[in-house]
């Protein structure tokens, strides 16, 4: 059967994955993901043929079928067969009534079960898009900034929070895939991929803010207690929400892991007692971690990593994330809350964590908290106390060469201030770098997607400093990439006219040559290079 899979960093020798994927998935997986994503085409087919404005609930379930598809996400089979067989059901709503059906193979799909979708999915992969490789090239680029998007779009839909304008987007941009176009056409839909990604983060942080109120600056615990606890991991605030409040008074405490540290940023969450700290790193050691942590583990999203057998039976999934033989938490829908009585029950027979780490770490520097300290920081660039900061946001991974961002920060001079979001500040967040009068030299905004704030947070310093373009300020960009939700945050960075960034630490290996030179030329996107060698050219602001 074969699969090929390029839409992450660590790929098999950085052409892609073929007989399993780096990060667990198999060839059915692949292949149902795939297929998954080939109906979502024919659906914005038909509905665009339709030509009906999809609603707020409909554009709910293209963005969870597309989330679930984003790498470390979900590795159920059956639960994407069942995806696919929603879909294909929403496919034939928007199909009823047409006199003029839509070319696209799923519109003719009867198949119902996971075998059948696997093989229906041998024509449905990557390699579909465009027999040219450059215009496949750039619809990779857009379909994988989609998904990201999705998920961003996802954690706001779960919170109340939608846009019509994004939901009718995954429709064009769905549709345009299926589609004989040059590569101009392209590449304006590229950046207009770029373009709703900003409107979906900031759709997202109103979402989040103003629901559990503007992040604080925190410090973070990162030892533990002497009672049993729940870790959970993934990036869904209002499930964390959930499971602060049925674990109040059951003598279990919780704890963050990955990217749900910054939930001790958000007032709401401060005042429960039992909210211990934040265990561990990044994504990519789960499996020690989650050994050590003796408690259950809830994942809420993506950063799954193949789950081992002497923590399987107390690890839960919830939301879109999935993995085979795990229990799922589902949603009851209707706005009710989710049971994780099972999870609370299982941890109050548990041991408590084994420490692995002592101390604290210090965040909660989204656009709000740092424009509170705007005047510090303007009168700190004007002295010269700071001269430059630079942007190391994005996502972490295994690879060794990784070590790269761990040694920038460590080697950055005494005058600089790191401005960080997403799970790469895991590579120096524990670093001991000091403070310049008073302002922390690591700035942590948030999640990955709250690489908004770090947007904001630059157009606000452009407008105190009067300046007519954003890369006249003293800010460089060296951003860390694994997956699609990177892919999302970069788009909205080149939308907002940011020029010269670092991206490592490979470039994207969807994009060909072509397509790369296309992209520095026009926004002098840059690999990284040497450690001193980019430092340097970073301090001279080029």
């Amino acid at each position: 059967m074969g699969m090929y899979c390029d839409q992450c960093q660590e790929s098999v020798k950085g052409t892609g994955c073929i007989a399993r994927g780096v990060c667990g998935k198999n060839e059915a997986t692949a292949k149902l993901q795939d297929t998954l994503v080939y109906v979502l085409e024919g659906i914005a087919r038909c509905a665009e043929a339709s030509g009906k404005t999809i609603d707020a609930n409909t554009g709910r379930m293209i963005g969870e079928a597309l989330f679930i598809t984003v790498t470390n996400t979900n590795f159920d089979d059956e639960a994407i067969s069942e995806k696919i067989r929603e879909m294909l059901a929403l496919r034939d709503r928007f199909k009823a009534g047409l006199s003029d059906v839509p070319e696209h193979d799923c519109v003719n799909w009867s198949g119902t079960t996971t075998e059948e979708f696997v093989r229906k999915a041998e024509t449905s992969g990557i390699e579909a898009l465009s027999e040219h490789e450059d215009l496949r090239s750039l619809k990779s680029l857009i379909l994988y900034g989609l998904k990201g998007l999705a998920a961003y779009t996802d954690h706001a839909d779960v919170l109340g929070y939608t846009d019509d304008t994004i939901h009718q987007f995954y429709v064009t941009a769905l549709a345009a895939l299926t589609k004989d176009l040059d590569a101009d056409t392209l590449l304006g839909l590229t950046m207009e991929t770029g373009n709703i990604a900003v409107k979906a983060m900031a759709l997202l942080d109103k979402a989040n803010t103003e629901t559990y109120g503007n992040p604080e600056i925190t410090s973070v615990n990162i030892g533990v207690g002497n009672r049993p606890g729940i870790l959970i991991s993934g990036h869904d605030l209002k499930d964390i929400d959930e499971l602060l409040k049925q674990t109040e008074g059951t003598g279990v405490d919780v704890y963050t892991h990955c990217e749900m540290l910054p939930a001790h940023y958000y007032p709401a969450f401060k005042k429960y007692s039992h909210f211990i700290g934040n265990y561990g790193s990044s994504w990519w050691a789960q499996d020690k971690e989650f050994e050590s942590f003796n408690g259950p583990i809830l994942m809420t999203t993506n950063c799954i990593v193949p789950v081992r057998e002497s923590y399987r039976g107390r690890m839960f999934t919830t939301g879109n994330a999935g993995y085979e033989g795990l229990k799922h938490i589902p949603d009851p829908g209707n706005g009710g809350a989710k049971d994780f009585s099972e999870i609370i029950e299982l941890a109050g027979t548990c041991k408590p964590p084994v420490e692995i780490e002592t101390g604290e770490i210090v965040g909660g520097f989204a656009h709000n908290q740092v424009f509170a300290l705007a005047d510090k920081v303007v009168e700190a660039v004007n002295s010269g106390a700071i001269r430059r900061f630079v942007v190391m946001a994005g996502c972490d991974g295994r690879q060794n060469t990784r070590k790269y961002y761990t040694d920038v920060a460590g080697n950055l001079p005494q005058d600089t201030v790191i401005l960080t979001a997403g799970c790469a500040k895991y590579r120096y967040n524990k670093l001991q770098l000091g403070d310049i009068g008073g302002i922390p030299r690591v700035l942590d905004a948030g999640q990955c997607n709250d690489s908004y704030s770090l947007a904001v947070i630059a157009m606000k310093l452009k407008e105190v400093f009067g300046l007519e373009d954003i890369n006249d300020l003293p800010i460089s960009y060296d951003i860390a990439w694994y997956e699609q939700k990177a892919v999302t945050v970069l788009l909205a960075l080149l939308a907002l006219g940011v020029k010269g960034i670092r991206l490592g630490p490979t470039l994207p290996e969807f994009l060909t040559p072509n397509i790369a030179a296309a992209l520095v030329e026009k926004f002098d996107i840059k690999p990284i290079d040497t450690v001193e060698g980019d430092i340097a050219a970073m301090m001279a602001g080029s």
